[in-house]
C-alpha cells in the first residue's frame, strides 16, 4: 500500500508539471475525473493514449523466413524456421526499419500493418484487427549498427517521423512499442536512463539506454517520446535471465536517420573518416608533455596523405571543437565524425602552442568500408551464382580494405544477390579460403569446385569475417 501511494504521489507530481496542453487534451477527450489523487493522473493517462494511438499504425510486425540447421539424427540437416521482430514504417512508400539480426539468414520477407484507426460508430471492439500480411523485399542492411531496410509495394502509409536523439536528457519518459515475444502491438513505459551508452571502448556505436521493458521480438521496433517521434531502436538487453531486467538498448535517431537515408538511397552504408586519431587527455598526460589544459582531445596520430595532413594538423595539436561543439574526450570526436557523409567538410578549432587555429578538414570514405567493394563488380564478371553472391579475387589492392587478413589468396564477397539459402549468410567482406577443405585460390577456383559437387554433396565453406574464421554451410540443391 505504502509503495503505491509513492507512485500515485510521483504520477500526481508529474500531472502537475504536465504542460497545460496535455491536461487539456485529456479534459478534451472527455476522460472521468480521478478520485485519487485528481485529475492530474487522468491528463497523464489521456496524453499517452494519444501518443500511442498516433504512433501505432506506424509500428509493424515482421516474420522472416530462412533455414536452420536442426539436431543430428532427427532428420534433414536444415529446416525452414520463421523469426519474429518488430519494424517502425518511416517513409510513406513502403520502407521499413528493423533490425538486421531480426532479418539475418531470412529469404522471405512479410510484414503485418496494422489497420488504420477508424471512427468508433457505437463503439468499438476492445479486440482490434490484426491486420494485413504484405510480402517484402531486402533493401540493404548494415551490421555495424545492426540496422535493416526492407521495402513493400505500398503506398500512402502512415510513417513516424524521427526525433533528435542528441536533444534527449537522462529521465526523459519514452515508450518502448513493438512485438514482444510475438505478441504485436505491446507498450511498455519507462525513461531514459543514459543518453549516450557505449558498450565497447574502443567504439563509435553508442546507445540510449532505457529501463522500458524490452523483450526478444522488441527488436527493430521504435522507443518514442512524448511527442511521438523515434528517438530510437530498440535493439538490445542486457539480462542474466534472458527476459527484460530493465537495461535496454535503442539505437540513437540521429544515427538511424544517417543508416536509413544511406541505405534507401544506395543499399548500403558508406562512413567517413579524416585520418587522425585522437586521445583523452588527461591530467598525467597533459603535466608529462607541458600541455596548457589537462582535458580535451590530442592528437595522437595523422595519417600521412589523409584529409587530417592534407589539412596541416600536426601530432600534439589539441582538438578543442568539431563545427562549434566543445570536444571533451576522444570518444566525443569519434561519435560525431561516425555519421559524417564523405565528402563534407567539418571545421575543427585547434590548439596549438599558443595558437588557436581553424582548420577545415573533408571527409573522406573509411579505409575499411567494405560497401565500396559494391562498386567494383558487374554480374556478368563476378557472379557466383551457387552462392548467390558477387565477388572479387583477394588482390593487394583489396587487401588493404580488409585488415587482418589471415591469408593472402582467397575470395573477397563484394555484394550478395539474396538468392542462396545459407544457413549463415554470407556478407560482403566476407573472405573465402577453402571449399569443402580445398584452397580456394580465386573466383574462378571456386566456381570450378562448386560445379565438381555431386548434386546433394554439402558445400562447406572456410570464411574470414572480421577477425575470426568460421564455417558456413550452404544447403545442398
Amino acid at each position: 500500500m505504502e509503495s503505491t501511494s509513492r507512485i500515485l504521489a510521483v504520477l500526481a507530481l508529474a500531472g502537475a508539471l504536465a504542460p497545460p496542453a496535455l491536461r487539456a487534451q485529456a479534459t478534451a477527450a472527455g476522460r472521468p475525473k480521478s478520485p485519487v489523487p485528481g485529475p492530474n493522473i487522468a491528463a497523464i493517462s489521456g496524453a499517452l493514449e494519444a501518443v500511442i494511438e498516433r504512433v501505432r499504425p506506424g509500428v509493424v510486425q515482421i516474420l522472416a523466413s530462412g533455414y536452420a540447421p536442426v539436431p543430428k539424427g532427427t532428420g534433414p540437416l536444415l529446416a525452414r524456421q520463421q523469426a519474429t521482430g518488430s519494424g517502425v514504417i518511416l517513409d510513406p512508400a513502403g520502407y521499413i526499419l528493423t533490425n538486421a539480426h531480426v532479418i539475418e539468414g531470412a529469404r522471405r520477407f512479410e510484414v503485418l500493418i496494422p489497420e488504420p484507426p477508424s471512427a468508433p460508430s457505437g463503439g468499438r471492439s476492445v479486440l482490434r484487427s490484426r491486420g494485413r500480411l504484405v510480402a517484402a523485399r531486402l533493401v540493404g542492411a548494415d551490421d555495424e549498427t545492426d540496422l535493416a531496410v526492407l521495402k513493400m509495394d505500398e503506398t500512402g502509409l502512415s510513417a513516424l517521423l524521427l526525433g533528435d536523439s542528441e536533444a534527449l536528457r537522462q529521465g526523459q519518459l519514452v515508450l518502448a512499442i513493438g512485438s514482444p515475444l510475438g505478441l504485436e502491438n505491446s507498450v511498455s513505459l519507462g525513461v531514459v536512463s543514459a543518453v549516450a551508452r557505449q558498450l565497447e571502448p574502443e567504439s563509435p556505436m553508442i546507445y540510449v539506454q532505457t529501463d522500458a521493458s524490452i523483450n526478444p521480438g522488441n527488436s527493430g521496433g521504435p522507443l518514442v517520446d512524448v511527442d511521438g517521434h523515434v528517438v530510437g531502436i530498440n535493439t538490445l538487453i542486457f539480462s542474466q535471465a534472458g527476459g527484460s531486467e530493465g537495461i535496454g538498448f535503442a539505437v540513437p535517431a540521429n544515427i538511424v536517420r544517417n543508416v536509413f537515408d544511406q541505405i534507401r538511397r544506395t543499399g548500403r552504408v558508406s562512413r567517413g573518416e579524416i585520418g587522425l586519431r585522437g586521445q583523452t587527455v588527461t591530467p598525467a598526460l597533459a603535466k608529462g608533455l607541458g600541455l596548457r589544459q589537462d582535458s580535451g582531445v590530442i592528437v595522437a596520430d595523422v595519417t600521412p596523405g589523409g584529409p587530417a595532413a592534407e589539412a596541416g594538423l600536426q601530432v600534439g595539436d589539441i582538438v578543442l571543437s568539431l563545427d562549434g561543439k566543445t570536444m571533451e574526450n576522444a570518444r566525443q570526436l569519434n561519435v560525431n565524425l561516425y555519421r559524417r557523409p564523405e565528402g563534407t567538410g567539418v571545421i575543427l578549432e585547434l590548439l596549438r602552442g599558443d595558437r588557436r587555429l581553424s582548420n577545415v578538414v573533408t571527409v573522406r570514405q573509411r579505409a575499411d568500408d567494405v560497401g565500396q567493394l559494391a562498386d567494383m563488380v558487374t554480374p556478368e564478371r563476378n557472379v557466383v551464382a551457387r552462392l548467390g553472391v558477387l565477388a572479387l579475387d583477394l588482390d593487394d589492392r583489396i587487401a588493404l580494405r580488409l585488415p587482418h587478413l589471415r591469408a593472402r589468396a582467397g575470395v573477397v564477397v563484394a555484394a550478395t544477390t539474396g538468392e542462396a539459402a545459407t544457413v549463415d549468410p554470407l556478407r560482403p567482406g566476407d573472405v573465402i579460403y577453402s571449399l569443402n577443405g580445398n584452397a580456394v585460390l580465386g573466383i574462378e577456383a571456386l566456381r570450378a569446385g562448386l560445379e565438381a559437387l555431386r548434386p546433394g554433396e554439402p558445400v562447406v565453406l572456410q570464411v574470414q569475417r572480421g577477425a575470426e574464421l568460421r564455417f558456413v554451410t550452404v544447403p545442398p540443391e
